[in-house]
């Protein structure tokens, strides 16, 4: 079985690697066709070429252009009319003579879109009724019997990502481009989520003066459940933090609780986050510096906000 299994990737990762030296400027050409479509991508295919399809059309709509499947055999009961001369057709047939994908050709045809054939045979009717045709034949399936679509999928699903990502490079597509089209995702979350919109804020805030009993100051900590407390001045700027690492250095340093200030005992210049900031890199900042909590202040310095590890982590950025 094990024997079975490799000779089935081999056969499929060589039938990957002939493409390689197929890409020339009918590549291109259906990169420049992409590019310069002014509707949608029309993904097309019956079977396991329109499992594939669909999978192709989800790539594309991800990265930057707009796609989706339409299944040949609706097509021919009305939903053709999901077609206008502003897209762009790309039809999928290993052996280029589907039925149901060749009765919809004529009217792609006079509809007068451009059509981007994926099929293992150069003279077939969808060859010669597309604008550009790629190649995508293989030497043989990987099934023993060589009729199971197995290679001959795996190279269409891997020209597809290639036509894909070729395009998504030319057009300038970004990773924040791609998070807009993933907000439920990590990298979504990682690349659009802000501070401000994960912060605790108003009377969730710890926060102490710094001539504040360091007794008082502790229980502000426990109220607040941050793991520390920040230390402001009279216009609320902050000007310090004191953590469970200050409390330990503080408690080794023998001093009073109850006769010692925050001020004498908290970190002075402490990192802090802006509202607007990415909240990546707010934890960014907190692995930077191994700390797990940050005031939030606004351009004055003013304490408007603040967060741990525990708020990001519900949040889905680490």
């Amino acid at each position: 079985m094990i024997a079975r299994g490799r000779r089935v990737l081999a056969t499929e990762s060589q039938a990957v690697a002939a493409l390689e030296h197929r890409l020339g400027e009918d590549f291109a050409r259906a990169c420049r066709l992409l590019l310069a479509c002014e509707g949608r991508v029309v993904v097309t295919g019956m079977g396991k070429s329109g499992h594939v399809g669909s999978k192709i059309a989800a790539t594309l709509a991800s990265t930057g252009t707009p796609s989706f499947f339409l299944h040949p055999a609706e097509a021919v009961h009305g939903d053709i009319g999901m077609i206008t001369a502003r897209d762009l057709v790309l039809a999928i047939s290993n052996s280029g003579e589907t039925d149901e994908l060749l009765t919809i050709l004529p009217v792609i045809k006079r509809l007068d879109v451009r059509l981007v054939a994926l099929t293992g045979r150069a003279d077939s009717t969808l060859a010669r009724y597309a604008t550009v045709t790629l190649d995508v034949s293989v030497p043989a399936e990987a099934c023993p019997l060589n009729l199971a679509p197995t290679a001959s999928t795996t190279a269409t699903l891997a020209m597809g990502d290639a036509l894909a990502v070729a395009v998504l490079e030319a057009r300038g597509f970004t990773e924040e481009d791609f998070a807009r089209s993933h907000p439920g995702g990590m990298l979504g979350r990682r690349l659009l989520l802000h501070v401000e919109e994960v912060m605790r804020t108003g009377a969730d805030l710890p926060a102490v003066r710094p001539e504040t009993p360091l007794s008082a100051g502790l229980l502000e900590m426990s109220r607040k459940g941050l793991g520390m407390t920040t230390v402001v001045d009279e216009q609320n700027r902050v000007i310090g933090v004191f953590t469970d690492g200050d409390l330990r250095r503080a408690l080794d340093g023998q001093v009073d609780v109850h006769s010692n200030r925050m001020g004498e005992v908290m970190t002075a210049g402490p990192k802090v986050a802006r509202p607007r900031m990415l909240a990546a890199e707010a934890v960014h900042l907190m692995e930077a510096h191994r700390i797990t909590a940050l005031p939030v202040v606004d351009d004055d310095g003013v304490l408007v906000g603040a967060l741990n590890v525990h708020d990001l982590l519900r949040a889905g950025v680490m």
